[in-house]
């Protein structure tokens, strides 16, 4: 495993992190604990030492299962939380005010109860789970994360951005602010290189690389006939005719990239930690399977130039949350 800096904060984290959202079981099914519990410590016996999590997730289950396991671990593991929006809007919303999202008191408690469910005395970094820049100004999140850092309740501050929206915090991160940022950047959505990468490279601030893989469609598991539970994240993600959109974009990557080295799914996670203003990659990850199977795209390095050639032509402008 490699690692990297996060950003000012120090941190030598796993540049192949370990996404905690499906583990949670709420939007994502099909999962059994026993298996995320043996997900978890493969991963951290392959050398992960950065997960990242969310009160969200589960209700705190999520959270509650990364506690248990990081007990057991023998070299040092960095955790990142997420505040989710009190008004339980994801993305958030124009117009909406902070007061409405992000009260100043209500950061504060959610903190305490993801320290709890964790059963750690400190997050190493705690988020914002949505941004709107309308709120660069606002004291409420401000005051909130300066106190906790001088509480010593968490050692860095960030923010999730909003969907396919990398240019909405670049204020925010030319302010100085923050320690890092997470942001949608996978094959299909390359957009946070134009603008947020520079930034955040000039501002020594961390880059979480969140949705490597497209919520599953750049593995090239999913066909038209893939049924999901209609309890699942992706029965909405993928409702309608998008499973056949999915299909035709990614036959056509397959198709360009030919005899390339490596799966569709490596290569897309490799396309990841190409940048060098990404800290960390945070595919999901419920199985075994897939810890080893990610963990290794590591060893691989980046991509080189001809397979980013062929990566550009890929583009997709979509946004399936909405």
């Amino acid at each position: 495993m490699n690692y990297r800096t996060l950003g000012r904060t120090g941190f030598h984290v796993s540049e192949i992190g370990y996404g905690a959202w499906g583990i949670g079981g709420k939007q994502w099914l099909g999962g059994h604990d026993d298996e995320s519990v043996r997900a978890l410590h493969r991963a951290m016996e392959l050398g992960v030492n950065f997960i990242d999590t969310a009160l969200a997730y589960g209700d705190g289950h999520s959270e509650k299962l990364v506690g248990r396991v990081i007990r057991d671990a023998r070299h040092r593991m960095f955790i990142a939380t997420k505040v989710p929006p009190k008004n339980r809007l994801w993305p958030a919303k124009p117009g909406i005010g902070i007061d409405k999202v992000f009260p100043y008191e209500y950061i504060v408690r959610c903190t305490e109860e993801s320290l709890h469910n964790l059963k750690v005395e400190t997050i190493d970094l705690q988020q914002l789970h949505v941004w709107n820049p309308e709120w660069f100004d606002a004291d409420e999140w401000r005051r909130a994360f300066e106190e906790l850092k001088t509480a010593g309740k968490v050692r860095a501050v960030g923010v999730s951005i909003n969907d396919h929206q990398p240019d909405s915090a670049l204020e925010l991160v030319q302010s100085g602010l923050i320690d890092s940022v997470q942001v949608i950047y996978n094959v299909f959505d390359q957009s946070p290189e134009k603008n947020l990468f520079p930034m955040a490279q000039k501002m020594n601030v961390g880059v979480l690389a969140r949705v490597p893989f497209d919520e599953g469609s750049l593995t090239g598991a999913i066909t038209e006939n893939t049924a999901f539970d209609p309890k699942e994240f992706r029965a909405f993600y993928l409702r309608g005719d998008r499973k056949a959109e999915v299909v035709k974009h990614v036959t056509a990557l397959q198709g360009d990239l030919g005899s390339a080295d490596g799966s569709l799914a490596e290569i897309a996670l490799r396309f990841t930690i190409t940048p060098p203003a990404v800290s960390s990659t945070i595919p999901g990850m419920r199985s075994v399977r897939n810890v080893e199977r990610n963990t290794e795209v590591s060893n691989k390095g980046a991509l080189d130039e001809k397979t980013l050639a062929i990566l550009r032509r890929h583009v997709w402008q979509k946004n399936y949350y909405s």
